[in-house]
């Protein structure tokens, strides 16, 4: 083959479209590698730098603050509020959605916008992985995507391999307080539970963030209750928002000490720092297990 031939090959292969299915199911085609990126959730601020694409992303919504370059990204709003004329005018070629975080009537303005869309919900540990090598895919920066999805599968494979076959605690989790919320079993975190060896007393409620009663809890009686720790508490020190339990001296979380919590930006955002939240709790359950004599 001549030099030139092999040049018109390279030239073609740049020049071909880019397709990946989202998370949505929809299919996502990019005449190039995106170039000018827009994030719309703290998470999907998370991948696209983790996937290579710190030099191409112009814009994020507020509570993007991971890693620290991120907190300097001009703001383009939040999940209750985009500001779409700022987003319009940053000219992005691409906007990374967070399908049921932005509210419908704002995905309805986006499309409007004609900009390509790539929407991000990783519901299972894999997911995340799968979410690494499509940005990487359509920023043009595979190399980087997939060294950072792999090396966020084996860590997920370590904990798997340590902690999955050990005897199941079952586990409250706690969103909030008031009003007291939990997530379902379609949520990240019980995957994440189901890979430490526990089970969520709560995985067959709806929505994903049900609103659970206090005598509901009672009744599931978890083995431990965990929580979010946010910002920069002590890590050593339970939040507030697990004191509601302690005069619940009948419940075995309570009874045997169990009461926990694990940093929410690691494991409430589905990016590759949701293994060392995983981490975090897989520890947590196995102390649980120690405090139940298991």
């Amino acid at each position: 083959m001549t030099l030139a031939a092999s040049l018109a090959l390279v030239r073609a292969a740049s020049a071909a479209a880019i397709s990946v299915v989202d998370d949505s199911g929809a299919t996502v085609t990019l005449d190039a590698p995106a170039h000018r990126i827009v994030s719309l959730a703290p998470h999907t601020t998370e991948l696209v730098y983790a996937a290579g694409g710190a030099d191409l992303i112009v814009g994020a919504v507020n509570y993007s603050d991971y890693p620290p370059a991120a907190r300097q990204l001009p703001r383009v709003g939040d999940n209750q509020a985009l500001d779409l004329e700022k987003i319009a005018a940053f000219k992005p070629d691409l906007l990374i959605v967070w399908r049921h975080g932005n509210a419908q009537r704002q995905i309805g303005a986006l499309r409007a916008l004609g900009i390509p869309m790539f929407f991000s919900e990783p519901k299972q540990l894999p997911d995340i992985a799968a979410n690494l090598h499509k940005l990487g895919e359509l920023m043009g920066t595979v190399p980087t995507a997939d060294k950072a999805a792999q090396d966020f599968s084996a860590k997920i494979a370590r904990l798997r391999g340590q902690y999955a076959r050990r005897p199941v605690v079952s586990v409250f989790y706690q969103v909030w307080e008031t009003p007291l919320m939990t997530l379902n079993g379609d949520h990240m975190v019980s995957d994440v539970m189901r890979l430490c060896g526990g089970r969520n007393v709560f995985a067959s409620l709806t929505p994903v963030a049900p609103t659970v009663s206090t005598e509901a809890v009672v009744a599931a009686n978890p083995d431990a209750i965990v929580t979010g720790r946010y910002g920069d508490a002590d890590p050593a020190a339970l939040p507030k928002s697990l004191d509601r339990w302690k005069s619940w001296t009948e419940l075995t979380a309570v009874s045997h000490r169990n009461l926990f919590a694990v940093n929410a930006d690691w494991l409430d955002r589905p990016a590759p720092r949701l293994a060392d939240g995983a981490a975090q709790l897989c520890e947590a359950l196995q102390t649980a297990r120690e405090h139940l004599g298991r």
